[in-house]
């Protein structure tokens, strides 16, 4: 396995070094690395108002580590991850699979340390946003978005900035669209610094609408609550589990487990739940082989009305449309 240790940033200080330890050169945009190591695209661009994208499409030759201890503390990353294969984020008290079918949202404080374990032939397809926490409050401002606690969220003696989610719908098809174009040149470059913009302002939007927890997370708080996450995924087709026991499982007081909670995640532990419940169900609906109440019987809704109002309240269409538009 191939360790690489590295920093990113907000700026293109940390694009040579890295270029180098891949065994590369920067040409231009693009990281030009050997394929033996990676086969694909790498690609970096400043997209103004203290905002680095970073965008990686490559096939993966070899195992790698990949271990990001950054220089500065003064941005936060967001990673949208679709990546195929093996790929694990890890700590020194736990691992767990990223990627397309996985956590595939990562918004990660640049004061954390990451390590990335990817396996050979996995396919890596991830878009990277570094932007500097003292430019956050401008950016929300500039887009109409008010942040409350903006200063306490980005000190870092106050906060560490860690989430990790599933990307929504929109988001999805926006990097999806983005990987359907030739990378480089003014056309991509373009709807790079457009996509980069519409994801950034979706997320401050989204940080606009919930109450933040301002509080620091410990690596052993962040790996109870990420296994309790994963415990919920796993028993998605069974009723939701009390407080009570989630935040015994977690070795915390239920009033710490529902704040980290909701930190990490952006959602309460009712919310995460029924959200990934509900696209299960779609998931379920989309395979064409349940009907509509044998896929409310299997997720345990309540009844098939309270099922059909949860799912068009989500996704914005009745369950029996949906399946006739399949």
């Amino acid at each position: 396995m191939k360790t690489i240790k590295h920093s990113y940033g907000a700026d293109l200080d940390w694009v040579a070094p890295f270029a180098k330890q891949l065994e590369g050169k920067v040409n231009g945009n693009f990281i030009v690395v050997p394929d033996t190591l990676f086969k694909g695209s790498r690609y970096v661009l400043d997209c103004g108002d203290g905002i680095v994208a970073y965008y990686v499409d490559v096939t993966n030759n070899r195992d790698v580590n990949l271990i990001q201890k950054n220089i500065s503390n003064d941005f936060i990353g967001i990673y949208y991850n679709l990546s195929e294969g093996e790929v694990k984020y890890s700590s020194s008290n736990f691992k767990h699979n990223v990627g397309r079918w996985q956590y595939n949202l990562l918004v990660i404080d640049s004061s954390l340390e990451t390590n990335y374990f990817i396996k050979a032939g996995s396919k890596s397809y991830v878009l990277c946003i570094f932007i500097k926490k003292s430019m956050m409050a401008s950016y929300a401002q500039k887009n109409n978005i008010t942040l409350r606690d903006i200063d306490k969220i980005t000190d870092p003696s106050k906060n560490t900035i860690i989430r990790f989610d599933r990307m929504s719908s929109e988001s999805f098809h926006l990097i999806d669209d983005l990987r359907k174009l030739k990378v480089g040149g003014p056309v991509f470059d373009l709807n790079l610094t457009g996509t980069v913009h519409l994801l950034l302002s979706n997320f401050f939007k989204k940080m606009s609408s919930v109450r933040i927890i301002i509080q620091t997370v410990n690596e052993s708080d962040l790996a109870n609550i990420i296994a309790i996450q994963m415990f919920l995924i796993n028993t998605i087709e069974d009723h939701f589990p009390t407080i009570k026991l989630m935040a015994h499982n977690a070795n915390m007081s239920e009033s710490k487990f529902k704040d980290l909670f909701k930190k990490i995640t952006g959602k309460t532990p009712n919310t995460f739940f029924i959200e990934n419940k509900l696209l299960k169900a779609k998931e379920l609906l989309e395979g064409k082989q349940l009907t509509i109440t044998q896929v409310s019987d299997r997720l345990n809704f309540t009844n098939n009305s309270y099922f059909a109002s949860k799912f068009k309240e989500h996704f914005g269409i009745a369950p029996k449309i949906f399946v006739k538009q399949l």
